[in-house]
């Protein structure tokens, strides 16, 4: 046994314990939040303008300050990059989160020296949640890696900025940068294929006992090892015992990324943002992602049947409920005030708070008023992959298809690329059309008063996904392909491409 793994079990054992506090509690430290936020921010150049210096509880909270996306409070974000101080919090931001908006270009999350710890805080207690549970902390002894952005980061008027992956990788503690690949040469490339390919060098002949990333560059970057080491991962890297994963919901990956692996590994799921950490996997049993009640975070759920209304209804913890889809606010002690991140999430517990990920409030399919989210295509993904199980799917999405060019009746268009196509595409096809029409009454009804025909299937070339994001600049790294779009761009950028069928 190593010195990590040695002083890692009393110490998670100490951490777990910390986060065992009851629903009243984690509703008290929510509250708290919100008012130390308020307290620190009243002064600054929001606070003035929405009046937090007289806001009292909750409900004077939600008069006062209104639901704000990335275009509403750009213009404090543009005053914060232009290097003024004290916009959204006091002083300047320690850092700028940026990432690629689709259409507001790049945009730049203010991360504070308060809300820093938190970003590595959840990181670290959902190792050590697992350490505690599984008994597990041999892996700590091995090497570690972890796909992310690249740590080279610029400066915007004296505010270091970059992806959050590569500012978190300035923060990784010391007593694990000995034993962390790739290399801070390596990770600086910001070419994705040559980086990879450094990976793999790199890598090919260590300890590996962790691997994180998001699934579908982790694949990538399976692939490539296998490709070259003729074995599944799980036998090139015999010490692999636990993969964390983020940003994307994993099922979809899962049985690809398990089949390359060849083996059983341990998953740790996790749900962090440039705006926050907000959860993770404290328990291998239990269904969905502890909430992070406790972590510089005030969160908001608006039902996601009022978001586009006039006069949304925004909920605090105390007031949701199971099973009820949630568009996700933040106010964070980085100065983000209601802040939409777009996410949508259903509570699958109270006791403690646990959620799931249900999509994106703005990826979804609504031509028809069906309102299809990625929840629904997920399951259905999952339940047509249990009846053709030999299918292994490498990435898909789904667009309307309102007016087809070969005399069809308007249909949803399953844009897919398999590692294994379905041996019988028929049934899988109707499973995942009975499953939609069961989840969603909407859909159903269109395709028996037959506006909608059922949905179709359009099988893509290899690596069709890879190049689609290569041509736009989005390979590799944090960026992630949507589950669902209103429009016909993505699925026109991908059926454009010059490639051939396998």
């Amino acid at each position: 046994m190593g010195i990590r793994s040695f002083f890692a079990k009393p110490f998670a054992h100490w951490v777990v314990n910390k986060y065992r506090i009851t629903p009243s509690e984690a509703i008290e430290k929510q509250h708290f939040w919100l008012k130390s936020n308020i307290e620190k921010a009243k002064s600054t150049l929001f606070g003035k303008a929405y009046g937090l210096d007289k806001i009292q509880n909750y409900l004077d909270y939600k008069v006062q300050v209104p639901i704000f996306e990335y275009e509403d409070i750009k213009p404090y974000i543009e005053e914060a990059v232009a290097g003024k101080k004290d916009i959204l919090w006091p002083g300047k931001p320690a850092y700028f989160a940026k990432t690629s908006g689709t259409t507001s270009g790049a945009k730049y999350i203010p991360i504070s020296s308060e809300s820093m710890p938190f970003h590595i805080l959840g990181a670290r207690d959902a190792l050590l949640h697992y350490v505690h549970h599984s008994g597990n902390a041999s892996f700590l002894d091995q090497k570690l890696i972890f796909l992310s952005g690249s740590p080279e980061l610029e400066s915007k008027n004296g505010v270091p900025t970059g992806r959050l992956s590569g500012i978190v990788n300035h923060h990784v503690p010391s007593y694990l940068r000995t034993n962390q690949l790739p290399s801070y040469a390596t990770n600086c490339m910001e070419d994705w294929e040559e980086k990879l390919a450094a990976i793999v060098r790199e890598t090919m002949d260590q300890c590996m006992g962790l691997i994180s990333g998001i699934p579908p560059w982790v694949q990538m970057y399976f692939d490539r090892l296998e490709a070259q080491s003729g074995k599944k991962i799980g036998e090139l890297f015999p010490d692999f015992q636990v993969f964390v994963t983020g940003g994307v919901n994993f099922e979809p990956y899962r049985d690809k990324l398990m089949q390359s692996i060849g083996r059983k590994v341990d998953v740790i799921e996790t749900y962090p943002a440039s705006e926050g950490f907000i959860a993770f996997q404290d328990s291998t049993g239990e269904e969905g992602l502890l909430l992070l009640v406790d972590a510089g975070i005030f969160y908001e759920f608006v039902p996601t049947d009022t978001y586009f209304s006039a006069s949304p209804t925004r909920l605090c913890l105390s007031e949701v409920e199971l099973g009820v889809n949630y568009a996700l606010l933040m106010t964070t002690n980085a100065g983000l005030w209601s802040y939409s991140i777009g996410d949508t999430v259903k509570f699958v517990s109270l006791d403690p708070f646990r959620v799931v990920v249900t999509g994106r409030i703005k990826h979804f399919i609504s031509a028809f008023g069906e309102h299809v989210i990625a929840e629904e295509v997920e399951l259905a993904v999952k339940e047509a992959m249990e009846a053709c199980p030999e299918t292994k799917i490498v990435e898909f999405t789904v667009a309307p298809n309102i007016t087809p060019k070969d005399g069809l009746m308007p249909h949803h268009e399953w844009l897919m690329e398999f590692d294994s196509a379905p041996k019988d595409m028929e049934l899988f096809q109707k499973t995942l059309d009975a499953s939609m029409q069961r989840q969603n009454i909407y859909y159903q009804d269109l395709i028996t008063g037959n506006i909608l025909q059922p949905l179709r299937i359009q099988s893509l070339a290899k690596d069709s996904f890879i190049q689609y994001m290569k041509s736009k600049g989005k390979l590799g790294g944090q960026n992630k392909v949507p589950r669902l779009s209103n429009d016909r761009i993505l699925a026109e950028g991908l059926l454009g491409l010059k490639t051939e069928k396998c």
